[in-house]
């Protein structure tokens, strides 16, 4: 009998744990190769809404709470100059620290809000904790925001449309860096890449999404309760549609 090759290396019975993704894949989003019926993401993005909304409503509250404070508590610490007094160089950088430590933790709370959306499109049990699960993305988050907000700026100065144009295209950005794992720029491209394949799509349902919300708050708000967690699993049912979710 040949003896065995001491060279061969180790085999094992354990086995990674398989993952699967529902829905699309980030190559397929971004070439473009997916679709879906305005109709039936807004049906199904309402009907999800049974059963998330005391947990989606008890996250946006302590979120809301927790901005509320810290707001405050900057305020006080940087504070503002007074309604005529000019700014100074000192109350610039005041500002910059005020916007870069507000942005480090909004951020990731709206990326947490973001994803029980998702976590909802594919039908994964969703908590208040799952909310604010995203800080270790702090400063990619904050990153990602401020070149979002500054290019769109940029392109609303530019006759308007170049602004309307990445505003739309953007809005997947912060999911894709958190549930792909992309850096910033990967995740700002990545989306507007795929979402330009069918950009006028996606614009008429945030357009219908938006316009629902709208008349939902004419009766003192109430309906937003209904509402806002839908617009929530509208863009966790496109996200799932374009670049998938991976479960395990």
């Amino acid at each position: 009998m040949t003896p065995d090759n001491p060279y061969t290396p180790p085999s094992s019975t354990v086995q990674d744990t398989p993952y699967r993704s529902e829905g699309g894949s980030l190559h397929s989003g971004i070439a473009g190769k997916y679709d879906f019926s305005i109709g039936e993401v807004i049906k199904e993005s309402w009907d999800k809404t049974q059963g998330m909304k005391a947990t989606f409503w008890m996250a946006a509250g302590i979120i809301m709470a927790a901005l509320i404070v810290v707001g405050i508590v900057l305020e006080f610490l940087l504070g503002a100059p007074l309604e005529n007094e000019i700014y100074s160089p000192a109350d610039f950088i005041k500002q910059i620290i005020s916007q870069l430590i507000s942005g480090a933790i909004t951020y990731p709370l709206m990326a947490g809000l973001i994803m029980l959306g998702i976590q909802r499109a594919v039908d994964q049990p969703i908590t208040v904790n799952q909310a604010f699960s995203y800080f270790g993305y702090a400063l990619p988050l904050a990153i990602l925001g401020v070149l979002t907000t500054l290019l769109t700026y940029i392109g609303f100065l530019l006759l308007i449309l170049p602004g309307i144009y990445l505003a739309i295209a953007y809005i997947l950005a912060t999911p894709l860096l958190v549930e792909k794992q992309l850096t910033p720029w990967q995740a700002m491209e990545s989306s507007r890449k795929a979402i330009t394949r069918h950009w006028f799509k996606v614009f008429l349902l945030l357009l219908a999404t938006a316009l629902i919300m709208f008349i939902s708050a004419i009766p003192l708000g109430l309906g937003l309760i209904w509402t806002y967690p839908m617009a929530i699993n509208v863009l966790g049912i496109v996200y799932r549609e374009i670049f998938g979710v991976e479960l395990v």
